[in-house]
């Protein structure tokens, strides 16, 4: 097949101006395209071109899930920063990568590579950065480099790669639409009670890490703050052969690894908090039992408690509408509250 994609898209009068533009941008310059070289001023010294920040996602199991965009950046990089070198050299020998400049940049020392990391993108350098497994930044380290280079004005570009959080929820059968990410919650105190107790009031899907000798207390405290029969997804050694996705409710996931220990990283994907219905009660039935027990002489603390109670619904909805009988003509205006 001769010429390129676009000599062939310029011939096809139906084709979409913008997939014609992202076509001849990745075919790149061609002969005859007239643009010239421009020639450097005699007795001056090009500055350097700007160099850049690669965050790369790698495999979070199975090596074949390596992208070769992943493979080309790595490759191409003045030095990769890895969360640790050990790691890293095994998916470079996969990957076929040799002569690579590695630099360990992990959770003790990243304060301490912002400097040296910012200074060599700055002098024109590429950069890439890695985590042991996944996206760099997520529960790992690369966040404050990230940022640093970002604040710096200099470029910062991201490879995709697998990730343990999308993994994990949409196998876990639950809703996707909406979720969010708790990474790994506080380990003890009141810290760790506070973030359960925000756990089960969410009502959107929850993606928990959890490692795997915790796993089984975690699950526990979860049912003792959302309920047994909550509905949850246990997924373990995502991409790798032994994969496992245990779906159930909570009371059920603390039987099964208080039978089966877990092995292998694990994620847990909790259902969100049910939505709490608003009792088929109009508000015209609630003033009215309201309006008889005020003009009857109740307080109004007394006659919010019993309505409330009488038909099952939230307290702050009844003393609101209370508020408003109390100031509506003929009740004696605003007044306090009682």
């Amino acid at each position: 097949m001769n010429g390129t994609a676009s000599d062939d898209a310029a011939t096809d009068p139906g084709i979409d101006p913008e997939v014609l533009e992202e076509l001849e941008y990745w075919a790149g310059p061609g002969e005859g395209d007239g643009e010239e070289e421009s020639e450097e001023e005699p007795g001056r010294t090009a500055a350097p071109s700007p160099g850049s920040l690669v965050v790369v996602g790698t495999p979070i199991g199975n090596l074949g899930d390596l992208s070769p965009r992943a493979v080309a950046a790595l490759a191409g990089a003045d030095v990769v920063y890895c969360e640790d070198t050990r790691q890293s050299r095994k998916l470079f020998s996969h990957a076929g990568i040799t002569g690579a400049s590695l630099r360990s940049l992990h959770r003790h020392n990243e304060e301490d590579r912002i400097d040296d990391v910012v200074r060599s993108v700055r002098d024109g350098k590429t950069i890439a950065l890695v985590s042991d497994a996944g996206m760099p930044g997520v529960s790992d380290p690369g966040s404050l480099v990230v940022g640093a280079v970002a604040a710096a004005g200099l470029t910062v570009t991201v490879v995709p790669g697998p990730s343990a959080v999308l993994t994990a929820l949409v196998g876990s059968g639950l809703p996707t639409d909406r979720f969010c990410f708790e990474g790994f919650l506080p380990r003890s105190g009141r810290e760790r009670r506070s973030a359960l107790a925000a756990v089960a009031a969410e009502p959107r899907t929850t993606v928990l890490f959890e490692a795997p000798g915790r796993v089984a207390a975690t699950l526990q405290d979860l049912s003792d703050s959302c309920g047994p029969t909550r509905p949850v997804s246990v997924a373990r050694e995502l991409t790798k052969l032994h994969e496992e996705f245990w779906r159930g409710t909570l009371a059920e996931a603390v039987a099964w690894t208080a039978a089966h220990p877990v092995r292998g990283e694990v994620v847990v994907v909790l259902a969100g908090a049910p939505v709490a219905e608003e009792p088929g009660v109009g508000d015209d039935v609630l003033v009215a039992a309201l309006t008889d027990r005020l003009e009857a002489g109740e307080r109004t603390r007394g006659a919010v408690d019993d309505v409330s109670a009488e038909f099952g619904v939230p307290r702050r909805r009844v003393y609101e509408l209370a508020l408003a009988v109390r100031s509506a003509p003929g009740q004696g205006g605003p007044g306090p509250p009682e």
